[in-house]
């Protein structure tokens, strides 16, 4: 990988949420090391995070405040943030039509405009949809898979 550019990130709200799950399971605890990592180049300036308007309003959406609190945080070291258009909407609805989630397709929607590298998540689901429809602008992964390659 050239080192001179620095990855654009997208993390998804399952990989935000990722650290605060019950940590008993080896893949969750895995999967938490990996998102805090990525969080860590992104506060070194290593990477770059993308934020979005999406994000945003399914974070809000957590009931449990503290943790709502803890998931924005997160996002604070963001330098990008994509809103949603007309671009976005007309996206995410051929998306929806692939067979991604509502918020899924919202979410590659924006990390495409984000002209995100790769698209972080830990919903086995939404990877093996964009692996199945295999048209999009961004790359989709899982967070450890992804800290594995760039390691190599």
């Amino acid at each position: 990988m050239d080192m001179t550019s620095k990855s654009r990130i997208y993390l998804d709200v399952c990989c935000l949420n990722r650290p605060f799950d019950d940590q008993g399971q080896d893949r969750v605890r895995l999967e938490s090391e990996a998102v805090l990592a990525i969080l860590g180049q992104v506060q070194r300036k290593e990477c770059v995070l993308i934020n979005s308007e999406v994000l945003e309003t399914e974070i809000e959406e957590n009931p449990d405040s503290e943790r709502l609190g803890k998931v924005q945080d997160m996002l604070r070291d963001a330098s990008c943030h994509v809103k949603i258009g007309n671009r976005e909407s007309v996206r995410a609805k051929e998306l929806g039509s692939k067979g991604f989630g509502s918020y899924d397709a919202f979410h590659v929607a924006c990390a495409e405009s984000g002209v995100a590298d790769v698209l972080l998540t830990t919903d086995d689901g939404f990877v093996n949809a964009a692996r199945r429809y295999g048209n999009l602008k961004v790359r989709v992964c899982n967070p450890l898979r992804w800290v594995a390659e760039r390691e190599e």
